[in-house]
């Protein structure tokens, strides 16, 4: 199965996976300019608070032009099937999308089985970015452990079918799957 297209060796799917403020996030956009096709950023944050706000602005202004922004906190399943070859998606990120089903009480393993299908049959390039929460302490509450566990099963699930994966840290890329183009 080919899972390259264009002259550039583009991957079809590449998952980002990092820390909080790892860098994912920038290497991910520049990842994606790379395809040299029409960008989509397709966002599953929410503005629930001035904080969360001003992070929204901070990484609008670091993508700069040249996206078509999608804003999708919970059905980016959906969104992923309107996408076309010509274009490169940037689904950031997986670990809010997740945060929002469980908020939402929506079934997760269900949510996550339409979203790995979604990510199969996208006609897009694709990237996403997820965040690695299993390796901090273990927490003192049932929904963090429920969504620490949620968050493991969908990295593992996401980086299976990824034909690319890259862990970053302090702003470093470190491939873990398949090649950079």
């Amino acid at each position: 199965m080919d899972h390259f297209r264009g002259n550039n060796l583009f991957p079809k799917f590449t998952f980002v996976l990092g820390g909080a403020a790892s860098g994912k996030s920038a290497f991910a956009e520049q990842l994606s300019v790379k395809s040299k096709k029409n960008l989509v950023y397709l966002a599953t944050s929410q503005v629930l608070d001035a904080e969360m706000q001003t992070r929204i602005d901070r990484h609008l202004i670091q993508r700069g032009d040249g996206w078509r922004t999608v804003e999708s906190p919970l059905d980016s399943a959906s969104e992923l099937g309107k996408l076309s070859a010509g274009e490169t998606c940037l689904l950031d990120c997986a670990t809010m999308w997740l945060s929002n089903q469980m908020m939402a009480e929506r079934d997760v393993l269900a949510s996550q089985a339409l979203l790995i299908s979604a990510i199969r049959e996208c006609p897009a390039n694709l990237v996403v970015v997820s965040n690695e929460v299993g390796q901090g302490i273990v927490p003192d509450n049932a929904l963090a452990r429920q969504f620490r566990e949620a968050q493991g099963r969908l990295n593992i699930a996401l980086a299976a079918e990824a034909d690319l994966a890259v862990l970053v840290v302090a702003g470093l890329p470190q491939v873990l799957k398949g090649e950079l183009p």
